[in-house]
């Protein structure tokens, strides 16, 4: 499970993906953040035919529901990365808008796992876009998970699906056919945890902030 993230890296040393194709206002206004949470507004890679940066809500909303803002709207925030491929309300996503979210480290049970080098890393993700009848958007999102690895598995029975730096690009490109789309499966399996670490949050404000959810 991905419940609560932090993404504390400055503008100048987001990755220079991120950069290519940004939201009117984005530098002026991007904020390191130490905790974020559903429903908040997340920093999304995503690719319709060229690589760019959106702002999206976290909790997928389906483009069928009727009202996304109403509290009956299931939201999920997470989706189980062995079961994307057949749920109905993220196959299509699966295929054709997968994404990814930068992060410097997540949260489970007062701990933070984040890599031992401080380097930002990216969730897997999928998205979607609900239009209003009158044709308004609101793009949506929620982060993949998978089996915990032995550094989360004492913390939690799920952890986030992580793309490795580098095979981003690859990650959220548009597929042709079933057999490219089969190639990035192997993406949802767990990672290793020898890079990384799990830090006790039992003094930091941030760790009180977790607690009250």
């Amino acid at each position: 499970m991905c419940g609560r993230y932090e993404l504390t890296t400055e503008f100048k040393d987001l990755p220079s993906v991120l950069k290519n194709d940004l939201p009117k206002g984005f530098k002026e206004n991007y904020a390191q953040q130490t905790l974020i949470k559903p429903t908040d507004p997340v920093i999304v890679l995503k690719n319709e035919g060229k690589a760019s940066t959106s702002l999206m809500l976290w909790g997928f909303i389906s483009e069928w529901s009727k009202d996304p803002f109403a509290p009956s709207t299931p939201k999920p925030f997470n989706a189980r990365a062995e079961t994307i491929k057949e749920k109905r309300l993220f196959k299509r996503s699966w295929s054709h808008k997968r994404c990814v979210l930068p992060a410097n480290g997540f949260f489970e049970k007062g701990y933070r796992i984040r890599r031992k080098d401080l380097e930002p890393f990216w969730l897997a993700g999928v998205w979607n876009r609900w239009m209003s009848p009158e044709g308004s958007e609101l793009e949506t999102c929620c982060v993949l998970t998978t089996e915990p690895n032995d550094l989360v598995r004492p913390l939690h029975n799920r952890m986030p699906v992580i793309i490795p730096n580098g095979l981003e690009d690859e990650w959220i490109a548009p597929v042709k056919d079933l057999a490219e789309l089969r190639a990035l499966e192997p993406m949802l399996g767990g990672w290793i945890s020898d890079e990384w670490v799990a830090e006790s949050l039992h003094s930091s404000a941030t760790h009180q902030q977790i607690d009250l959810f």
